[in-house]
């Protein structure tokens, strides 16, 4: 959100929307950034849950486009009165010299999916590959990445790092003492004995882990829950990829949900704009991404197709 946000709002302002709009629109477009490789979210999850990152990686761009399918529709309808005064559309060669220069960091999101998916790598061992990639394009490349800056991302790094190790090595021991307290074992035989099989497991799943979203960061709502829904869902025939890519997008539907959504106070903050003005605004795209969710929650071939 803080990288989009500077590119796009001026030119948006510029043609007539508002700042609670564009909050709005940054917010939701950014609660499907986790089915999308490299993400953190989908690799922690494959790893609690023993499922293929590849087949977590692959499914998670057809979910992504499920998602920016309804968005993109709303968005188009609510800025048909936009002002196109002036608006000249981008010269061929310039958008040709444009997809030159960034061709080289285009490449990575590929370069990790392709490794991982032949085999070349490990999941864990591919996120080396991409830093040092990544580093290279910076500091040779493109030249942006001096010394002082690099050391600056260690230090932000290593701090980083160590806050989501307590974060995850909290949530293990919440859900040792969950599992060790019996919960698992009546959750299990609620869900299991519901009414309605799968259809109304996954209605409560979306419930529970947009929940989660709102109140808990996805990894460490990802190692409390997994290991406690997913035999569940198992049971009930339902396939594993699938079931991941439902909880990981209600998940980041709950994250962008006011009023304890930590995403939609944070995209308020980047776009400088009060919650009091934005609040109402996003109600809209939050129910369209609610209907992406249930479309891909009823219709499993959107996330096995491609397998």
């Amino acid at each position: 959100m803080a990288t989009v946000a500077p590119a796009l709002f001026p030119e948006m302002k510029r043609r007539g929307h508002s700042p609670r709009e564009m909050i709005a629109l940054l917010a939701t477009g950014a609660a499907m950034a986790d089915t999308v490789p490299p993400s953190i979210v989908l690799i922690v999850l494959g790893s609690v849950a023993g499922l293929s990152i590849a087949g977590l990686f692959t499914s998670g761009f057809v979910v992504a486009m499920v998602l920016l399918a309804v968005l993109a529709i709303l968005a188009r309808w609510k800025c048909r009165h936009e002002s196109m005064e002036g608006v000249r559309r981008a010269p061929g060669s310039l958008i040709g010299r444009t997809l030159l220069v960034a061709a080289p960091a285009l490449v990575l999101p590929f370069l990790i999916r392709s490794t991982v998916a032949g085999g070349v790598a490990t999941a864990t061992e591919v996120s080396t590959i991409a830093v040092i990639y990544a580093l290279f394009v910076g500091i040779v490349l493109y030249g942006g990445i001096g010394w002082r800056k690099f050391y600056g991302m260690l230090v932000e790094t290593t701090a980083l790092t160590g806050s989501i190790l307590l974060i995850l090595g909290t949530a293990l021991a919440m859900a040792w003492a969950i599992t060790q307290a019996g919960v698992a074992q009546g959750l299990a035989s609620i869900m299991t004995g519901l009414p309605g099989g799968w259809i109304n497991f996954m209605a409560i799943t979306i419930v529970v882990f947009m929940v989660l979203g709102c109140v808990l960061e996805g990894l460490p709502a990802i190692v409390l829950m997994a290991p406690l829904m997913f035999p569940i869902a198992k049971s009930l025939g339902i396939n594993d990829i699938h079931y991941s890519m439902v909880i990981v997008t209600a998940m980041n539907i709950g994250l962008m949900t006011p009023p304890i959504g930590i995403g939609f106070y944070l995209a308020c903050k980047i776009g400088n704009v009060s919650p009091d003005e934005a609040i109402g605004t996003i109600w809209p795209y939050l129910v369209a991404l609610i209907i992406g969710l249930v479309i891909i929650a009823t219709v499993p071939w959107i996330s096995t197709a491609f397998l």
